[in-house]
């Protein structure tokens, strides 16, 4: 039997927050649908996983930065357009949760800090990729937002939930505009994942037993667990493949229904 084909051959990808979570998991599947990508991470950051995932033509390239500082995005597209002259893929994926106080006691510094990476990086990632997507007229963006973008609530990460209302307003808003030079936008609206975002959570509320929380936090999904980084990984290669053509705009939930309640 003859291996299934890989849909993403010769495409370059840029994916932030790489190292850990969903971008390791975003980084192996692009690689495995035959993608070269171009892994951002903060410097420190353990890359091995990531970098093990290259495979044959596909190629995993280390890359260093700040999401938030413009002159970091300028050096990550020159390195990504050296391996092919082109980038297909920007998956925005890099993001903080910050603190967990409510707005009359959140520290301002810490709140600029979250909107610094949540928000500005997210920006900064879209103008830069964007403007050569919009030369060479095509391109997919998904930009990684949450479920806490299309709501409240008195038990929210007061930050995080401004942060991610920003992504999707800035995905439509992108979209609209680049569409007519054939570059589609979307976002990614997960529930919570098992990623060291939400173990953290898990260590708030329950710092000596922190696996005890889980099934509290996870109470409000209908179907009953957090999301896996893989699911948000497979949802990616959908999205950012020839079979998604038709979609920009969109904020997609990948949630276990929570938004369906």
């Amino acid at each position: 039997m003859s291996p299934l084909p890989k849909p993403l051959v010769g495409r370059v990808a840029i994916v932030t927050g790489a190292a850990r979570g969903i971008g390791l998991a975003a980084v192996r599947r692009l690689v495995a649908d035959g993608a070269s990508v171009l892994a951002f991470d903060q410097a420190g950051a353990d890359m091995s996983a990531a970098l093990s995932a290259a495979s044959g033509a596909a190629q995993v390239v280390d890359y260093r930065g700040d999401v938030s500082r413009e002159d970091d995005w300028a050096r990550a597209v020159d390195v990504a357009l050296a391996l092919t002259g082109k980038i297909d893929i920007l998956f925005n994926n890099a993001g903080i949760s910050g603190g967990f106080e409510n707005v009359l006691d959140y520290p301002p510094e810490q709140f600029d800090r979250v909107i610094a990476v949540n928000v500005r990086g997210v920006f900064l990632g879209m103008q830069h990729v964007g403007r050569v997507m919009q030369s060479q007229g095509s391109g997919v963006i998904v930009n990684a937002s949450s479920v806490s973008g299309f709501g409240g609530g008195t038990g929210a990460i007061f930050a995080f939930v401004t942060s991610k209302f920003a992504v999707n307003g800035m995905t439509k808003a992108a979209a609209a505009t680049l569409a007519k030079f054939g570059v589609r936008v979307l976002a990614i609206c997960p529930c919570p994942t098992e990623t060291e975002m939400m173990f953290q959570v898990e260590r708030k509320y329950s710092p000596d037993n922190p696996a005890a929380a889980r099934p509290g936090l996870s109470q409000g999904i209908p179907l009953g667990r957090y999301c896996k980084p893989e699911e948000i990984a497979d949802v990616l290669a959908f999205l950012v493949s020839d079979q998604a053509a038709f979609m920009t705009g969109a904020l997609i939930p990948v949630d276990g229904g929570v938004l369906a309640k």
